[in-house]
């Protein structure tokens, strides 16, 4: 089955809202004009609509006649990124933009829950998931902390975004790991500062913080499975005022990324070791703040599968991939899949020329995808609640 073709019909009309969300971007809960939209969206078309969980979450519920319950979730916020291209919906507000194509995933969501509230071809419930925060901030965990499972019992629960370089009419899925998990470190440094031109009367750590720096790419070259994924990065050294002085302390920041959680516990245990004692043999101190933010997203092998047979409906079989590789990039959506079972799948967006990759500034999303994006969410609905 192609297209759903009264979804392929309210093409334009995603179009607007996909454009319009575009427009009038809103940061990590902050989303609240974006909210009003969805919120005013789905009470048009006769579903119930409970606001307000995580700050500006909204879940649109629609139920027809007996059966288990699923979630599809799309996520609302747009980063902090200055738009440069010069199309009629850029957004209009400075230094906030939706550079990552979530406007094209509520339009996508939307697009189903119009479809389903009119068809009604399941039995059961759907909860549609609008989720705000997605971008560093966790609001996937904070939907899971506020009692959102609770509240709206399912039994599984699923997620889609659209992926630059996966040409558009296709779809990516595969059972386990899809995305990495996402560690922040900050280590300080402390030395002893003194004159530039007698160095012998200090501790440098510049010095050492270069050693730590060279060390760290040990960790997964040396200390973790060469079959096992994982990125240590360090993304800022700050040390130092003037030319002339070896300076008391530095600070380095950076990010870890696993795609399982024994190679994370793994990764920290050892970025530990080796900073205590690259520093210790420099004669410095040093203190390690390590931050955990986004678990892998793990997807369940059997809902994989679910997912894959939904888009095939609507691509078909030769145009959905199940052996693509994972991405070392990070989703807050694995909050709710460490505590459902579902999955996680990605809509191709067609080519990244023109800087259409994600979280670039010259970044808009696909529209010609949006009603394969609605057709999947209502495949995988009429499959899974038939």
């Amino acid at each position: 089955m192609p297209v759903i073709k009264t979804i392929a019909e309210q093409s334009e009309q995603m179009t607007e809202w996909r454009r319009h969300l575009h427009a009038h971007p809103e940061i990590a809960f902050e989303e609240h004009e974006t909210a009003a939209f969805i919120a005013a969206r789905l009470e048009e078309w006769g579903i119930e609509v409970r606001r307000g969980i995580a700050g500006t979450g909204v879940i649109g519920t629609l139920t027809s006649g007996e059966g288990p319950a699923i979630g599809l979730r799309a996520d609302m916020d747009a980063l902090a990124i200055h738009e440069t291209n010069a199309i009629p919906h850029r957004s209009v507000r400075a230094g906030c933009m939706h550079a990552c194509g979530h406007d094209g995933h509520m339009a996508m969501l939307l697009g189903a829950a119009r479809y389903l509230s009119k068809s009604k071809k399941f039995k059961g419930t759907v909860h549609l998931i609008f989720q705000p925060a997605e971008e560093n901030e966790g609001g996937g965990r904070v939907m899971v902390e506020q009692g959102m499972f609770d509240e709206f019992p399912m039994t599984a629960i699923y997620g889609m975004h659209n992926w630059p370089g996966l040409p558009a009419g296709r779809f990516a899925v595969r059972p386990g790991p899809i995305m990495a998990a996402f560690d922040l470190f900050e280590i300080t440094i402390v030395g002893k500062g003194a004159h530039a031109a007698m160095p012998h009367l200090g501790v440098d750590p510049v010095l050492a913080g270069s050693a730590i720096v060279t060390a760290l790419q040990s960790i997964t070259s040396r200390a973790t499975d060469p079959l096992e994924a994982a990125v240590v990065s360090v993304t800022q050294f700050h040390a130092g005022d003037t030319w002339n002085v070896i300076p008391e302390r530095a600070v380095l920041r950076g990010t870890v990324r696993a795609l399982t959680p024994e190679v994370q516990d793994k990764v920290e245990m050892t970025l530990y070791r080796v900073v205590e004692s690259i520093a210790a043999g420099h004669g410095a101190g040093a203190r390690v703040h390590y931050e955990r933010r986004y678990p892998p997203t793990i997807n369940d092998p059997a809902e994989a599968e679910n997912a894959a047979k939904a888009a095939a409906t609507v691509v078909g079989e030769s145009h959905v991939e199940q052996d693509r590789q994972p991405s070392m990039g990070s989703e807050d959506f694995a909050f709710m899949l460490e505590k459902k079972p579902g999955s996680y799948i990605w809509i191709g967006n067609g080519s990244v020329e023109g800087g259409c990759t994600l979280h670039n500034p010259r970044y808009d999303f696909n529209d010609t995808i949006l009603p394969l994006g609605a057709s999947y969410w209502a495949s995988l609905v009429e499959s899974r609640l038939a």
